[in-house]
């Protein structure tokens, strides 16, 4: 398969609220050979529905296949790629950190120049938590890496439309 890589597709998806509704769209993904970088599900006002943002890699013209053959599913009510469109894009990232207390104040710079905000604090670690766009986050996540992380945990993207449009 001749994948491009680096070109990442943002997919959201309205889909009945139903058991095996996950697994269905997982496998139109995978019969296809694609790999889901990033999955969201959440609930929608309606509780009958849920919303599922999806990111997946690479050749436009087989995403657009994929899509197409997603809003085939009984129960997908609509598909839409909203690459290149006008929408509001955020992710939230846990980073664990080895700290010493020395280290501690260039940590909670980079936290104030990042505005992100402490949520746990010992003698020896601290738990920074990020949102933002994918950019921000990874500009994080490296200027960390020069400390010990003990761990990493990070959320998909939640994508919405700007404006008065349904995403």
């Amino acid at each position: 398969m001749n994948q491009n890589k680096d070109f990442a597709h943002s997919i959201s998806l309205l889909v009945a609220n139903r058991p095996g509704v996950l697994v269905r769209i997982a496998l139109v993904f995978s019969r296809r050979g694609y790999n889901i970088d990033s999955l969201v599900v959440s609930p929608t006002l309606n509780p009958e529905f849920s919303r599922m943002n999806i990111v997946a890699r690479g050749n436009p013209e087989i995403l657009m296949q994929i899509i197409k053959q997603l809003e085939k599913l009984v129960d997908v009510v609509h598909a839409k790629d909203h690459t290149n469109m006008n929408v509001v894009e955020k992710e939230l990232a846990l980073i664990k950190l080895s700290c010493s207390s020395e280290e501690r104040t260039e940590i909670l710079q980079l936290c104030e120049h990042f505005k992100a905000s402490t949520v746990d604090m010992t003698e020896n670690s601290m738990i920074i938590q990020i949102t933002g766009n994918t950019d921000k986050i990874d500009a994080m996540k490296n200027l960390c890496s020069k400390f010990e992380i003990v761990e990493y945990i990070r959320t998909g993207k939640v994508i919405m439309l700007r404006g008065k449009d349904k995403t």
